[in-house]
């Protein structure tokens, strides 16, 4: 056992039998039971949802304040629910409230692959989508709750995820990446004999500056959130694979101190922050694809606020009546 510094603490409660008990859900925490209320079964695991839940209200004010795409309000919505739901079952540890939470995780990341795989489609393409994904969540609902295996949700969420997040990067590269845009002398020719607009050569250098000023931007945020993700991931995989030890430290320094050797509640917090960049991501490149970036900026003075897409109004400026500032 590590010598820990001697720091004034509470000690540990033992755990007990709570409100919601029996434990009925497929998965339990090494967060131990009922050692601090009746009420919630894993306390640490459930307050920190509480940053879900604040950030979802957040993006979905958000939305209806700056108009941007209502496909972006519901994820905020299902992103609210996958807070709830994980709120609901560490308070409870039933498998009903276990199916909230797991299962709003696969809609909500099917939400986000249809933002990105049907923009500017055809309607037959979006309607193909729209049923190849419902369909798709339905299976995955009915099969995990046929095997009741986490690992097969896990497994579910993490290819999903990872297909919609390459191919956002894909979008975003093809999109502001100035070299695969780059107009040339014939063209330019060749778009006039069209009656096309050709934009001028200082508009075309302008359109560059700023776009890759955003590009850089944006792959930050990516390299910010895939981070809090992969980090999250790496500490709650702690938490698994040395519980026993992780409980007995916990006892040896005493709350409040372990309350940070709760990696599952970590895990909370920045899978929390890492999915709301990407739909800040998300919903940033959807007005670019528009060509609405000199609509619109980002609002992020410091890597550890929560950043903002916000509209400015006709004069350049924002809400506040200050003027943009640089993306």
């Amino acid at each position: 056992m590590p010598q820990w510094p001697s720091l004034p603490f509470i000690p540990y409660p033992p755990s007990k039998a709570g409100y919601w008990s029996p434990v009925t859900s497929t998965l339990n925490w090494c967060e131990e039971d009922y050692y601090a209320t009746i009420y919630s079964a894993e306390i640490i695991n459930t307050v920190t949802n509480l940053l879900f839940m604040w950030l979802g209200i957040k993006g979905i004010r958000s939305c209806r304040r700056n108009g941007h795409d209502s496909i972006f309000e519901v994820a905020y919505y299902g992103y609210l629910l996958v807070g709830t739901g994980s709120f609901l079952f560490h308070s409870t540890l039933k498998y009903p409230m276990q199916l909230v939470d797991e299962l709003s995780m696969i809609y909500t990341t099917c939400l986000m692959c249809y933002a990105s795989f049907s923009y500017s489609r055809p309607t037959g393409v979006r309607i193909f989508l729209a049923i190849a994904l419902t369909s798709l969540a339905v299976f995955i609902t009915l099969y995990y709750h046929y095997l009741q295996d986490p690992v097969f949700h896990q497994n579910a969420y993490a290819l999903l995820t990872t297909v919609v997040v390459l191919r956002s990067m894909f979008t975003m590269e093809i999109t502001l990446r100035p070299k695969w845009r780059q107009t040339t002398e014939e063209d330019r020719l060749a778009r006039q004999k069209q009656g096309l607009t050709v934009p001028s050569k200082e508009h075309q250098h302008y359109e560059n500056v700023r776009d890759t000023k955003i590009l850089k931007t944006m792959w930050f945020m990516v390299v910010y959130g895939l981070s809090m993700f992969l980090g999250g991931f790496f500490i709650w995989n702690l938490d698994n694979h040395f519980c026993t030890e992780i409980r007995g430290w916990r006892r040896v320094v005493g709350l409040p101190w372990g309350i940070f050797l709760e990696g599952h509640g970590w895990w909370h917090v920045m899978t929390g922050i890492g999915a709301y960049l990407y739909i800040i991501w998300g919903i940033w490149l959807r007005h670019s694809l528009n060509n609405r970036q000199d609509e619109y900026y980002l609002w992020w003075p410091h890597f550890w606020n929560f950043p903002e897409i916000i509209r400015l109004d006709p004069s350049g400026k924002n809400k506040n009546g200050l003027a943009k500032k640089a993306s």
